[in-house]
Formats: C-alpha cells, structure tokens, sequence
C-alpha cells in the first residue's frame, strides 16, 4: 500500500481531521541515513507530524520543524510543503536503547526532554512565521499536541507511531491529528476523548492494515461522523540537486574554487536531508570557476 494523507471534517464540522500512513516515507527516510530503531522512531514520528502539519498549508508553503531536547540523537530537523513531500534527519542516527516501561521504544530518552520544538512556516510571504514551545514529554505526540494549544491556540489531539522490524527496516508508521473547532459542543469532546483512549496504537493500527479513512472511523465514532476532503499522496523528498550544489560551489567564487582544485583536486558536498552525495572533479571545478568568473 503505497502512503497517503486525508483530510476531513467530522461531527457536522465541528472537527477538523487528518491521518497518513507514512510506512514507505520512513522506511526510506531508514534507508537513507541508516537509522538504529529508537532514532527511526524519533524521526520517523517528528516526519509523520510534520507532513500532517505541511497538508494544512496551501501552494507553495513550506514548514521547517526542528526538535532539539538535549538527548543523545541531537537535533531532528524536518521539512514538508503542502503537496506532501517530506524529509528530515537526526544529528545521531545510530542511538537505540532496551524498550521504556510500557514495552515501547524509549523515544523519550533519546530525544530528550530539556529543550524546544520549533515551527517554521514559509507562507510565501515577507516574514515567517515562527512558533516554539518547550518539550513537555520528548515522545514527540504530546509534544506536537501542546504546540498546537500554547502556539497556535488550537485544542488539538496528535498520535504518531513508528513500528521497527528486528532488523532495523520500518514496520509500520503513521499518525492522526484532531483539531477542534471553536464552539465544538461537550458530547463530542467527551466521545472523542473516550475513543481515544480505547483505540490501539496508532502503529498497530497502521500495521494492521487499516487506511487512513478507517483510522478516522475508529477515531470519531464511526463513518457516519466524518466527511472526507480530500486525499493526497506522501512521500520522501529532498529538494536537493547537483544543480543546487553546483550555485553553491559557483557562489563560493573564483579563489576558493581554485583552492579546492589546488588541495583537494576535487569536491565532494553530501545533504544532510537525503545522504546524497555530488561529486566534483577537477574539470567539472574548472568548469564552475569559469561561471564564478562571469558572475563576478
């Protein structure tokens, strides 16, 4: 089943709902940077939220996340844009720890709980806008979840979940986001809050096999309560090209290019997004160094 995102309203509007499953998108994001299983699981819920989060934009928009809470992985640094396209990394890939109390992967103790989460939204305007909040768990659901209510003023609800295989692949991986309108009535919320609780895991219900509309059924009391929007697509993607490393080296000008020819006899830039690494050799510098001359 390839990876796809919905959107929709529930309850005669009185929700707003998303939910992905996001297995493929992670599993590359794993292959990629070879992440151990407790980062898999950091990375992999920070990009679940974040490409749920992308889905609420319009155009051209984009969003930047960046989770920094002390712990041993670093930093999680995660883009998506409205169209579903996601990729981030961790400062530490390769961290991994026995399972917490509750027999799941310690995302906690490797995320950190001493720092920030950080949104960034590029609406295409002069200014971005920004909001941070401390990390109050480091298990990155409840995280999300108070960004929504102290940034954004919005009574949200955020599960992700990631699955790992024994040998380190991605099992399963998905996530949910309830956002509730303003006026939403007290029954709702207390159905809401009562299904929460009694669903499974958001990862097992993705690992057995339910789509994301039927993770919205489960949710919000059954199909007759949510009307679907729309669906989209997710995937991995990284922005970065040899064009782009190309402007960059070109950017650099004529004397540093020069240097990297008379050190190095070639270039070498690796993204830290996607582990894609451009090579550059000594004709292909020379090359650039001719633009770089132009430029000037």
């Amino acid at each position: 089943m390839t990876d796809y995102l919905v959107k929709a309203l529930a309850y005669d509007g009185q929700v707003r709902a998303y939910a992905v499953r996001t297995t493929e998108t992670v599993r590359e994001a794993q292959r990629r940077h070879q992440t151990w299983p407790t980062a898999s699981a950091a990375l992999g819920r920070a990009m679940t939220a974040g490409v749920m989060m992308g889905a609420m934009l319009k155009g051209d928009s984009q969003i930047t996340i960046k989770i920094e809470g002390g712990g041993p992985i670093g930093h999680i640094l995660v883009d998506s844009n409205a169209k579903g396209h996601v990729r981030g990394y961790v400062s530490n890939p390769h961290v991994h720890f026995e399972l917490n109390a509750n027999g799941k992967l310690d995302v906690a103790r490797a995320v950190g709980t001493n720092g920030t989460l950080t949104v960034v939204k590029d609406l295409g305007l002069r200014d971005y806008f920004t909001g941070q909040v401390p990390l109050v768990s480091g298990e990155l659901g409840e995280d999300f979840t108070y960004y929504f209510v102290s940034s954004e003023q919005t009574p949200s609800s955020v599960g992700v979940g990631v699955l790992v295989n024994p040998d380190y692949t991605i099992l399963a991986a998905g996530g949910f986001i309830l956002q509730l309108m303003p006026g939403t009535e007290e029954q709702t919320i207390a159905d809401i809050e009562k299904n929460l609780t009694t669903i499974p895991p958001i990862s097992k219900m993705i690992e057995n096999g339910l789509t994301p509309e039927q993770i919205l059924h489960a949710l919000l009391g059954g199909e007759q309560n949510v009307k679907i929007l729309e669906t989209m697509p997710v995937s991995f993607v990284c922005r970065c090209s040899r064009e782009r490393v190309a402007d960059a080296i070109i950017s650099l000008g004529v004397e540093e290019i020069q240097q990297m020819i008379d050190e190095e006899g070639k270039a070498e830039a690796s993204c830290h997004f996607c582990n894609e690494t451009y090579t550059f050799s000594a004709e292909d510098l020379e090359e650039l160094k001719k633009l770089a001359k132009q430029n000037d």
